[in-house]
């Protein structure tokens, strides 16, 4: 009996006859359409330049939801309207929504924006690392309009792994932000 189990796992430990094969090392390869862009006419006091590989939710109010489904992720639009001094303020709760990611963060680098042909002036700020939100910015015009969007994606966040996204949707944003126009 002894001499049987034996065999048998002799036969079972050389039965394999295929050779180990070592992959190579690769990385993810994402790849996403060239962003085709139409003008996004809306009721609110603002128009801009949207992706048509995204959807449009309207939200309360003036603001949107910008969802794209390949990615599952979102740009939410709020819009405020400037009275009574309080640019100030908005400024303030803009800035601090992005630098409240910053105990998650690795960095946060600023790029300003300024369009004085569209009266639009703003800050994009590139939040990298596992924070919730990965890019926010802020425009107006500093006497009427507001507006703010932050990107979110509905997965837990792991920057290495949606780098490629982030990156194509921080673009998105710099679009909004460079067609930004007013209406009075």
């Amino acid at each position: 009996m002894r001499f049987f189990l034996v065999l048998l796992g002799f036969l079972f430990l050389t039965s394999c006859g295929e050779d180990t094969i070592v992959k190579p090392n690769a990385l993810l390869a994402l790849e996403y359409p060239v962003g085709e862009y139409k003008k996004l006419e809306t009721d609110c006091p603002y128009a801009f330049l949207k992706n048509t590989n995204a959807q449009i939710k309207k939200q309360k109010g003036c603001g949107l939801n910008i969802y794209y489904p390949n990615m599952k992720a979102s740009v939410f639009i709020t819009y405020q309207k400037v009275k009574d001094s309080n640019l100030t303020g908005l400024l303030y709760d803009a800035q601090k929504l992005a630098y409240g990611h910053n105990i998650k963060a690795n960095s946060i680098p600023e790029q300003p924006f300024v369009n004085p042909d569209n009266n639009t002036y703003g800050m994009l700020y590139m939040i990298n690392g596992d924070a919730a939100s990965q890019s926010q910015f802020y425009i107006t015009d500093s006497t009427k309009h507001f507006v703010t969007g932050a990107l979110y994606f509905e997965a837990k966040p792991n920057f290495d792994s949606i780098y490629p996204a982030v990156m194509y949707l921080r673009d998105d944003m710099r679009t909004i932000m460079e067609t930004m126009e007013w209406k009075e």
